[in-house]
């Protein structure tokens, strides 16, 4: 007779950690730690990252969470081990900063594309900074889950990275010198709306590319995105797209202090953005700034084609936004972060006194000709070509056909490179005087 022996031992569901919880991750330094995934309901968890540990059970749905204490950076290479009916171990995790990058095109732009990579990728070699790149997903519900893994960044997994945010994580650690943590989830096209969350909804580049983040601790987010906005023309209205983008954000991370660094999008001399439809989202983009913990690279300086909607210079943009990160996020008080913002005019008689922040140290032109892309008007609004000198900290404007000025505007056109800068080189903001809406970031 053939004796069947049958294991009636319980067969649990695996313990499983979504992707953005892997070996080679960053973890952000200085806060509580979640760690979370699923398993078989009501099963026993135990987290330990070298000594730092805690238990929890898996709810009735299998999902648990724990929150572990805060470490610093160290530099050292750590181990995460979960257990439950099975075990899980992570390895080579370090502890520092995390910085997520999104955006369309000019975000999602590969190292690999921009001006200097036969140079950039073989010094690529950066063992402490991790890369994670988000695969283009979308989802009507938010998702749990992304199929991507962190890489250590090397001459071989740096050149599909994003550009930009490549080199605003090199200038971070090599300003910092501990480990720094990238993750990239950008689309090329995608207008600001399905990047959105909001209490009454969410978007399905959203639901697919950041809620399976979540609730992974990051430091802040660096933003371009833009272009789509103008073709659809958004005009001023894409402030208020950008308040819900970020308060929505900075919600689901439950931090109101989330830093938000964007990139003024670029001039490009194309019809399919409509005759004043740049500046007008422009100026969306400056008012934007008046929200607190958000700061903003303008790259009018970084056209040399402007028949490209994709300006090759990756590495000033990184640099400009890690100059925003480097002084409100940690310290760096000395650093000139932005250039020139428009902040009021004063008339006298036929000249106009135009007045800046972050001028304290002087203007000039970046290339030693007359400043460039000045307009004038009286109260007709009738817009001429202006001569601009610099006086100080401020600039006065005049023309000789417009005796009783009233409005002055620069770079007030799609095509616009204008000369302005401050004394670290860092280029003017585009403006107009009449009812201007931008902050300074101050």
């Amino acid at each position: 007779m053939l004796l069947l022996v049958l294991d009636l031992q319980p067969v649990g569901a695996d313990v499983k950690l979504p992707a953005v919880l892997g070996s080679h991750m960053v973890l952000q330094r200085d806060v509580p730690l979640p760690i979370w995934g699923t398993a078989e309901p009501g099963e026993a968890i135990r987290v330990d990252l070298d000594g730092n540990r805690a238990e929890t059970k898996a709810d009735s749905e299998g999902r648990w969470k724990v929150t572990l204490k805060a470490m610093p950076a160290d530099g050292k290479s750590h181990r995460l081990t979960v257990n439950g009916n099975n075990a899980v171990t992570l390895e080579d995790i370090l502890i520092g900063e995390v910085w997520v990058g999104s955006g369309q095109s000019n975000m999602e732009w590969r190292l690999s594309s921009a001006h200097n990579a036969q140079q950039a990728i073989p010094a690529a070699q950066h063992p402490q900074m991790r890369l994670f790149h988000v695969p283009k997903v979308q989802s009507k519900t938010p998702a749990s889950d992304v199929k991507a893994s962190w890489k250590v960044c090397t001459p071989q997994n740096a050149p599909s990275f994003s550009a930009v945010l490549y080199f605003f994580g090199v200038r971070l650690q090599t300003e910092l010198k501990m480990p720094i943590g990238l993750v990239n989830s950008s689309w090329g096209g995608s207008p600001i709306e399905p990047w959105t969350v909001t209490e009454k909804g969410s978007g399905g580049m959203y639901n697919g590319m950041i809620a399976p983040l979540l609730p992974l601790p990051v430091r802040g987010t660096i933003w371009y995105q833009g272009e789509t906005n103008v073709i659809q023309k958004n005009g001023l209205a894409y402030r208020e797209k950008m308040h819900d983008l970020i308060n929505g954000w900075r919600r689901v991370w439950n931090n109101d202090d989330l830093a938000f660094y964007f990139v003024q999008i670029a001039p490009w001399d194309n019809t399919r953005y409509a005759d004043g439809e740049l500046p007008k989202l422009w100026e969306a983009q400056a008012a934007t700034l008046k929200l607190p913990h958000t700061g903003m690279v303008v790259t009018t300086d970084l056209v040399p084609n402007l028949k490209d909607i994709h300006p090759r210079n990756k590495i000033d943009v990184g640099n400009r936004l890690a100059r925003w990160a480097l002084v409100k996020d940690y310290g760096r008080r000395n650093l000139v972060y932005s250039g020139p913002l428009f902040t009021k005019q004063t008339v006298n008689g036929k000249r106009v006194r135009l007045h800046f922040a972050h001028a304290a140290d002087g203007l000039k032109s970046n290339d030693g000709k007359p400043l460039s892309h000045f307009e004038i008007a009286g109260q007709d609004g009738k817009f001429v070509p202006a001569v601009a000198s610099v006086d100080g900290k401020t600039i006065v404007v005049s023309a000789e056909s417009v005796s009783a000025p009233a409005h002055v505007r620069f770079g007030w056109q799609r095509a616009a490179t204008p000369n302005l800068v401050n004394s670290e080189g860092l280029p003017a903001s585009p403006f107009q005087s009449d009812n201007w809406q931008g902050g300074t970031g101050e």
